[in-house]
């Protein structure tokens, strides 16, 4: 960070006295920063730009016309003997791959997809497991021009339909099965059932998990083997302008047909360059892992630290098989220095009596990195006294929509609790009242008022973008509306408060249901939570459900003790009307708590797509609850 900004520096002709300082710049002399970020980390290109940003419109603003690159060609920049990927599973020991390997895999893997009549801008669909196929295929499909898109094994069916579906997919990546929590799931007839129903997919290349090649036991199958028998050791990067689509996400889906978001190679590439490199400090000496799934975005991210020239763990399985130092274990062995994780996982350890700093030898852990939910004070807490004292613990947040960041870590800055160290750089973010004015230290509506290159390039089939424009644009016109409950501190950091779709308004207070997750997820009581509003006449009241710990009883004095923490920590408002007792919470399969889908149970609405919880059954113990048909 700091040597980028002496090179910004110098390229603006001026001073940066301090990040804040920097920040300012970035957001108000935007082309000028990002050409900055352009040049600094070299971007390879067949052509430069003739222009870095044209308009001022978020939505149709155009960025670094007349450029030509390839996503592909920028990751795989390194082709020397360093480690590319480690790749561990449940029921596997780890296995390396060089970035040289790598690269002689993707040149046969793109000629191997090119043999199979795949062209620019046709989609590859991968129904994979978090493995190193599923990297070298994303890798060949872009250098091609094609489209990738991904969803983990442990999508149910009518989830992959729902996604793969509307995409029309060429051909489809998938692994005979996964390993998850000691047990192997069978991938197999998903796969045949897939087949049969959408038909544009031409070929399903199967590779083996477990096994090193999987019997192809249906029409259009062929093997992983098959597809880089070939001689090929270039790859042909075909040269694209900046927005060419090269990846397509989907929205969570709880409410509806998820959202097929389309995004381009380079606002993906700069965004995650500037955010790896910069805001996490990611240099070629790095060992970096997630724990994600290929359906997440967290997987795209990680990805992109090919570009830097690290080293990527990537692991597949529970994070608790067979017990929750699995993790840890691999930090050690494989000396990581960036481990990216999850609040819930951190309180899952907490509760386990993990002491992750007695066990293991964690020299070599610099950065831990958090998403998903936000961090609670007792997170922080954890960390600092049980895994690392001289550690950044850096929360972040961001999302599929944009695939990366608007307020993340930065090595050059102070840790505070619960507190996000900074907004992005280039990303002009505030908390809204209202009005849609800018507030400091008040809670508000996440905006971004000024363009950004990471926005999505397009949603799928939305040829007038009518859906795209509703999405982000309707309550603040112009103004990219997040839907997360922020508050920008005076330090320039933020405090992310959960969802403002899933507000709740008691007496028409606005009360972020993060405000509630923290104290209560804090008692060793408490394996989990989730917190809504029911509609009761006029008004809304608040209705918390918990999962009790093991052994513990949801008793008149426990209910008081949680409406006590939650009253001393946040505010009398903050206090549920009912606190009901459940066995689970339900989630999607990127781990994010639903609060929406248990809202429209409660009201007696349809869940439509519930393929897309990890536990769909788990809503059932909501529908008709006797307990909230009285006062």
């Amino acid at each position: 960070m700091v040597r980028f900004m002496e090179f910004a520096a110098s390229k603006a002709g001026r001073r940066f006295e301090s990040y804040p300082d920097l920040y300012d710049w970035s957001t108000t002399e935007i082309a000028s920063f990002w050409e900055t970020v352009w040049d600094y980390f070299r971007i390879i290109h067949s052509r430069r730009f003739a222009k870095v940003l044209d308009g001022t419109d978020i939505m149709t603003a155009r960025w670094f016309e007349g450029a030509r690159l390839n996503f592909a060609e920028n990751l795989l920049r390194h082709t020397d003997d360093r480690i590319a990927i480690v790749s561990s599973t449940e029921a596997s020991s780890p296995r390396s791959i060089s970035y040289s390997n790598l690269y002689a895999k993707v040149a046969r893997c793109s000629a191997g997809l090119k043999k199979l009549g795949v062209a620019e801008g046709d989609r590859v669909a991968g129904f994979v497991p978090n493995t190193p196929e599923a990297i070298i295929a994303m890798l060949a499909t872009t250098s091609i021009g094609a489209i990738w898109s991904s969803c983990s094994p442990d999508f149910g069916f009518q989830g992959v339909l729902d996604r793969f579906g509307q995409i029309q997919p060429k051909v489809l990546i998938a692994a005979d099965g996964y390993q998850y929590n000691g047990r192997f799931h069978d991938s197999i007839e998903t796969v045949r059932h897939i087949l049969d129903t959408i038909p544009s997919v031409e070929r399903a290349v199967m590779f083996g998990n477990l096994e090193p090649t999987p019997e192809i036991a249906f029409d259009r199958g062929m093997s992983w083997a098959e597809l880089l028998d070939n001689e090929n050791n270039e790859i042909e990067f075909a040269q694209l302008p900046f927005d060419h689509p090269v990846y397509i996400m989907y929205s969570s889906g709880t409410t509806g047909v998820p959202k097929c978001i389309v995004h381009g190679a380079g606002g993906t590439l700069l965004q995650h360059l500037k955010e790896l490199a910069l805001h996490t400090d990611l240099s070629r000496n790095d060992v970096i892992t997630y724990y994600t799934t290929c359906g997440w975005m967290m997987w795209n991210w990680l990805v992109s630290s090919l570009a830097v020239g690290a080293t990527i763990y990537i692991y597949d399985g529970s994070p608790s098989y067979p017990s929750f130092d699995t993790l840890f274990k691999a930090v050690e062995k494989e000396k990581i220095t960036v481990f990216g994780t999850s609040p819930r996982f951190l309180s899952a350890c907490e509760k386990n009596g993990l002491i992750p700093k007695d066990r293991f030898d964690l020299s070599s852990l610099r950065t831990i990195l958090s998403t998903g939910s936000p961090l609670s004070t007792g997170n922080f807490e954890y960390v600092y006294q049980n895994v690392k004292a001289d550690l950044q613990l850096s929360s972040i947040s961001g999302g599929t929509d944009i695939i990366s960041c608007f307020l993340l870590g930065n090595p050059a800055l102070p840790v505070y609790p619960e507190e996000l160290q900074c907004r992005g750089l280039g990303m002009r973010v505030d908390a809204a009242d209202d009005n849609g004015k800018a507030v400091i230290n008040q809670v508000g509506e996440l905006i971004c008022s000024a363009p950004f290159p990471s926005r999505p390039v397009m949603f799928w089939d939305d040829p007038d973008n009518a859906r795209y424009r509703a999405a982000y644009f309707e309550h603040f016109p112009g103004i990219w509306r997040h839907g997360d409950y922020v508050k920008i501190t005076d330090r320039g950091g933020g405090i992310i408060y959960g969802r403002s779709d899933a507000t709740l308004n008691p007496g028409g207070v606005r009360i972020g249901t993060g405000e509630i997750y923290g104290p209560v997820e804090s008692m060793d009581e408490i394996d989990d939570s989730v917190v809504v509003g029911q509609r009761v006449g006029n008004d809304v009241r608040v209705v918390l459900f918990v999962v009790p710990s093991e052994g513990v009883i949801l008793d008149e004095d426990l209910k008081n003790r949680i409406k006590e923490r939650i009253r001393s920590q946040a505010t009398p408002r903050h206090v549920p009307a009912k606190i009901l007792a459940v066995n689970d919470i339900p989630r999607t399969l990127n781990g994010k708590k639903v609060e929406m889908a248990v809202t429209r149970t409660i009201h007696g609405q349809a869940v439509t797509n519930k393929d897309s919880l990890v536990n769909p059954g788990s809503l059932d113990q909501y529908a008709g609850l006797a307990e909230l048909q009285t006062p």
